[in-house]
């Protein structure tokens, strides 16, 4: 059955608001889009006081939607238009503000950066499973998915709620295990490509970095971990130059070729005064789950010998194992569980407490 725009602007008619009437009869909903199955909508109050009303009747909307026949998905976002000259603006990506130097995230005690010299290493798959293992470990932790062409962390995190702005300039961010996250994934179709240049890079991030409420649990956050793209491009360089950093991690696996990438990842923190906390290896071992028989796929200890060479601390080891791909596709991190992987995570988790990094 198809839906059509009658059909859920019937359903958002069920929806009541404080002080009479419903979400229709209010004009309350702005940029209504059925498309495909999909609807988007906007909630927009006069005032943030209002917004923050719609926020709270937001669920039942979408939940409403969601019932109808032929709704596969449905996306909200919460606004205020409020007695400003300018309309509130959302866009995500423009060309960056200018500021004097590296700055710090405000409510934010410490940012670690986590990156890798090559795709495929597991690198948004280890900050997302270290940010959980950390929030396990008492700390308030927030995750900032800044692998602007490819955010896998909404999948990963079990999250896909569009973030709210009360008032069309401050972004609210998600909350999942325990986790403050953020990406730019939320404020996308899954499958929408971004097809940006340098300074709309280097924009978003400001972005995420400036307007995002990363206090909006309620207190400071006492790490954020910022999972970047691979390699040593704009995002890097700008979140480097611009942003104060209490350092890096590494993630390689332990292949040569892997290795080679990250040496030009470790030379690029140090050229850019980026403290190096440590290297993790992942996909260090597999172990079968029939026969208990160990293998070195990607060959074993490489990092640690790379670490040992660059009087690096060697944070540790993760094992291939297909629990960790299970858990990351059904936006459970293996490290909000149990058993030997989510040792291995609270372990790197408490080597960077002890740092003081965390």
């Amino acid at each position: 059955m198809t839906v059509t725009k009658d059909t859920v602007t019937a359903a958002l008619r069920t929806i009541s608001v404080p002080g009479g009437g419903d979400l229709i009869s209010r004009d309350l909903v702005r940029a209504l889009v059925v498309e495909s199955g999909a609807v988007r909508f906007v909630l927009e109050g006069d005032t943030p006081e209002t917004a923050k009303m719609l926020e709270a009747l937001r669920p039942a909307a979408e939940a409403a939607l969601r019932a109808l026949p032929g709704v596969s998905t449905v996306s909200a976002v919460t606004t205020a238009h409020g007695p400003a000259p300018k309309a509130p603006n959302l866009t995500i990506g423009g060309h960056p503000t200018p500021q004097a130097g590296p700055q710090g995230v405000p409510g934010v005690r410490n940012i670690i950066a986590v990156g890798s010299g090559k795709g495929g290493v597991g690198k948004s798959t280890v900050a997302s499973n270290l940010a959980v293992a950390l929030a396990r470990a008492g700390r308030k932790v927030g995750l900032l998915d800044a692998d602007i062409y490819g955010p896998s962390q909404p999948r990963m995190m079990g999250a896909n709620q569009r973030p709210a702005s009360p008032d069309g300039k401050t972004i609210l961010p998600l909350q999942a295990h325990g986790v403050t996250f953020m990406s730019i994934g939320l404020m996308l179709k899954e499958d929408e490509a971004v097809i940006w240049r340098g300074p709309m890079l280097m924009g978003a991030l400001q972005q995420m970095l400036g307007q995002v409420a990363w206090t909006a649990g309620g207190s400071d956050l006492d790490v954020l971990i910022v999972d970047l793209p691979p390699g040593t491009g704009d995002v890097q360089l700008t979140l480097c130059q611009k942003t104060t950093l209490s350092g890096a991690i590494i993630v390689s696996t332990p292949q040569d070729v892997a290795l080679l990438d990250a040496r030009k990842a470790l030379d690029m923190f140090k050229r850019l005064d980026t403290p190096l906390l440590g290297l993790i290896e992942n996909m260090s071992t597999y172990v079968c789950p029939n026969c208990g028989h160990e293998a070195h796929l990607f060959g074993h200890g490489g990092v640690a010998v790379e670490a040992k060479k660059l009087g690096l601390p060697f944070l540790g080891e993760l094992p291939l194992d297909i629990s960790v791909r299970l858990a990351g596709d059904a936006g459970t991190p293996v490290a909000a569980g149990s058993g030997p992987v989510s040792d291995a995570y609270a372990r790197i988790a408490a080597a960077l407490v002890a740092q003081g990094v965390a």
